[in-house]
């Protein structure tokens, strides 16, 4: 089953707890921390997380989108998320701080932008219980997919299944009705959808017509 994760980085969030209601029937809720360094945009701290334990069921991931990873990753895993995601480009340890994150009870995600080479996880794939691939440039919501990183899915895919490896490939970035079953069809599990669940009139409506789209193999944009 392919799982639906929003984002919250587009919500209301004068009135964030009514919005993550309006979500319940997704299966993750996604928090984009950034810290104003390794992306140009400021975000959530972990109070948030800590917050949002009394305002849903849905198991929170933090994307820690930040400079410093290793100082950030206890604070996350004590205010209560589930999985943790740290990217590969801003991690000189990358062993040690997935090994951390799990030593937490937590998932451990590893993220890639959109230039960033798959080899790169080469080493370290088996110990990762999912990738996340943006499809855009991180930093902001409402960017246009890049299309040429599907091939990127494509062959993560095709590793992942060669190898027979329990971890789960996410996708994040520009995520829309024409495009979201075609990237199932590549080999995604897990879809970060900001824009697309939260600028429609009813967000909940949303999030089950997509995952209905996503399970059913809807009509879709191929690449």
């Amino acid at each position: 089953m392919v799982e639906i994760a929003p984002s919250i980085l587009n919500a209301n969030l004068l009135q964030l707890g009514l919005e993550i209601e309006k979500i319940q029937q997704a299966d993750w809720l996604h928090f984009d921390v950034m810290d104003g360094h390794f992306v140009p945009n400021l975000t959530f701290g972990p109070m948030f997380v800590a917050a949002m334990q009394h305002a849903t069921r849905l198991p929170i991931e933090a994307h820690l989108m930040v400079d410093n990873p290793d100082f950030l990753i206890p604070l996350y895993a004590e205010a209560g998320s589930k999985r943790i995601i740290i990217h590969q480009e801003n991690s000189v340890h990358l062993h040690r701080l997935v090994q951390r994150i799990k030593e937490y009870g937590c998932e451990a995600g590893v993220a890639l932008n959109p230039a960033t080479p798959l080899s790169t996880l080469e080493c370290i794939l088996p110990d990762l219980n999912l990738v996340l691939l943006m499809t855009v440039n991180p930093g902001f919501g409402g960017q246009k997919l890049l299309p040429g990183v599907v091939t990127k899915i494509k062959e993560l895919r095709q590793i992942v299944n060669k190898q027979q490896i329990q971890c789960k490939i996410e996708v994040d970035g520009g995520v829309n009705w024409e495009n979201a079953t075609g990237l199932v069809k590549a080999g995604a599990d897990v879809i970060v959808a900001g824009t697309l669940i939260y600028k429609d009139p009813d967000p909940g409506k949303a999030v089950i017509r997509l995952k209905t789209m996503l399970n059913e193999g809807g009509n879709s944009t191929d690449f």
